[in-house]
């Protein structure tokens, strides 16, 4: 998977700006939580590039920008929580899950196929 760091504010309207030509994945990690690191640990071991097209992924590590995490929550209108996977497309999201609740087969189907 081909993280791109998501560690401002800013980067917040650049990404609903971006879900309007590309789907967009944001992934709220929070680096000392077991469960966290197992649904991220389980999501890039179970993701297939070649079932999906191109996509642009977000990583936001919560614990260093908690700020930009709330950020996230308000600017979307979700609850904030970790992990917690967002999907966006034409500036809204379309797929919001968290905890063990987030799994690839679930997330494959807001994505386009690459076929």
């Amino acid at each position: 998977m081909n993280w791109t760091e998501l560690n401002s504010k800013q980067q917040i309207e650049e990404i609903r700006t971006e879900s309007n030509s590309q789907p967009v994945l944001i992934f709220k990690h929070s680096t000392r939580c077991a469960v966290s690191s197992t649904v991220l640990s389980r999501l890039e071991r179970n993701w297939k590039a070649e079932e999906v097209a191109p996509i642009k992924m977000y990583y936001l590590d919560l614990l260093s920008h908690r700020n930009v995490s709330q950020d996230v929550a308000e600017s979307f209108d979700v609850e904030h929580e970790s992990p917690q996977v967002l999907i966006l497309k034409d500036g809204n999201p379309v797929y919001v899950r968290s905890h063990l609740a987030i799994a690839y087969d679930e997330i494959k189907q807001f994505l386009p196929s690459k076929n």
